[in-house]
């Protein structure tokens, strides 16, 4: 925006929302984590944590908070900034120098641009800390993050892994089967292997096994090995791991991959691709919160802080439930899951325009 575009009004306007959204997102977080200490005090105890690692938990949870609060600052800041202007009739003044009401708003929706860019960054910035933070919260005698048992792996290339025990850690696994189907064109593949380990060189050196090759459904040719490295397996053991890990803890990248491999598993995914397109979602929402809430706070001739606070968590509430009830719709299959993941946004989005064409400009 060229600076003969930026009048003082602007300026002031965008200082006002400024103002209040900082203080909104100093104050939340502080708020969540004291709800969640007093929530969950008894238990960190039992697992004898330390206080330096709960309180590095909470550090490493901010990013998240933050993610999912910023579009609840956003709509504080517009309702508080547009309820004060409405008070002090600053938007009547400037309706009557000829600024529309669209254009009085204009630098409230620059700002919820703005934090609509930050919140895509704190989603992707969010999952490798949350992956901190759930290590630390484990306490020292849980083994999440070192062993896996018993479960089916589907790699990229379409072979499949069943592991009886995978050990992060020290890297190696027990009782290792890999079967790759056949083709016109290539015999299919079985490998059974007591014991693998992961070298240093990323490849997977097998041990004390055997290697059945399937040139046809009736024909098993079979071969016995002491030791064998199987370039194809490329897979770390973290990534043999990951079907462990929560969709909080992977990036928009790192959860397509994983869908990916469930759903070459034949695994149900709905629930993982909302989870998925709301880190986009959520971001988007900053903007359309404030398009929702600029017109909604000169709705009331009062404006006072009462107002302010009632609508606002009136409608983060509301917005909340909505979340909750897109995970459900789109996890059942009853809608397609990205399409229920902005279904919240296209509700909020329809009665903002109702609302922006309703005002006085």
């Amino acid at each position: 925006m060229s600076k003969r575009f930026i009048t003082p009004l602007d300026r002031y306007i965008a200082g006002e929302f400024t103002r209040i959204f900082s203080v909104t997102i100093l104050g939340f977080p502080v708020l969540v984590f004291v709800i969640d200490l007093v929530d969950n005090l008894r238990k960190y105890t039992e697992r004898k944590l330390t206080v330096k690692a709960v309180a590095l938990s909470y550090f490493y949870w901010i990013p998240d908070t933050l993610f999912m609060i910023l579009p609840a600052a956003v709509l504080f800041a517009t309702v508080f900034s547009i309820g004060t202007f409405t008070r002090y009739s600053e938007i009547t003044a400037a309706k009557a120098s000829g600024i529309s009401f669209y254009r009085f708003i204009a630098p409230i929706m620059v700002m919820a641009t703005l934090a609509m860019g930050l919140d895509l960054v704190f989603s992707e910035v969010a999952p490798p800390a949350n992956a901190e933070r759930l290590r630390l919260l484990a306490g020292a005698n849980n083994s999440r993050d070192d062993d896996r048992y018993n479960f089916a792996f589907a790699s990229e290339t379409g072979r499949v892994y069943r592991i009886y025990t995978l050990n992060v850690k020290d890297k190696y696994v027990d009782n290792i089967e890999l079967e790759e189907r056949g083709s016109q064109k290539q015999p299919g593949l079985l490998i059974a292997s007591s014991k693998a380990h992961y070298r240093p060189n990323g490849q997977w050196m097998l041990q004390a096994g055997n290697m059945h090759v399937l040139p046809t459904p009736s024909t098993d040719l079979v071969f016995s090995f002491d030791s064998l490295v199987d370039r194809d397996l490329k897979e770390t053991p973290a990534e043999l791991r990951s079907t462990e890990r929560e969709p909080s803890e992977m990036r928009f990248a790192e959860l397509t991959r994983f869908i990916g491999t469930l759903e070459r598993s034949g695994a149900d995914v709905n629930m993982l691709k909302v989870e998925r397109m709301l880190k986009v979602a959520i971001p988007v929402t900053c903007l359309i919160i404030a398009l929702f809430g600029a017109p909604l706070a000169t709705s009331s001739q009062r404006g006072g802080a009462a107002y302010g606070i009632a609508v606002s968590l009136a409608t983060t509430v509301i917005f909340l439930v909505l979340i909750q009830l897109t995970k459900g719709i789109g996890g059942k299959g009853l809608l397609q899951p990205e399409l229920a993941a902005w279904l919240p946004n296209a509700v909020v989005g329809l009665f903002a325009l109702i609302l922006l064409a309703r005002v006085r400009t």
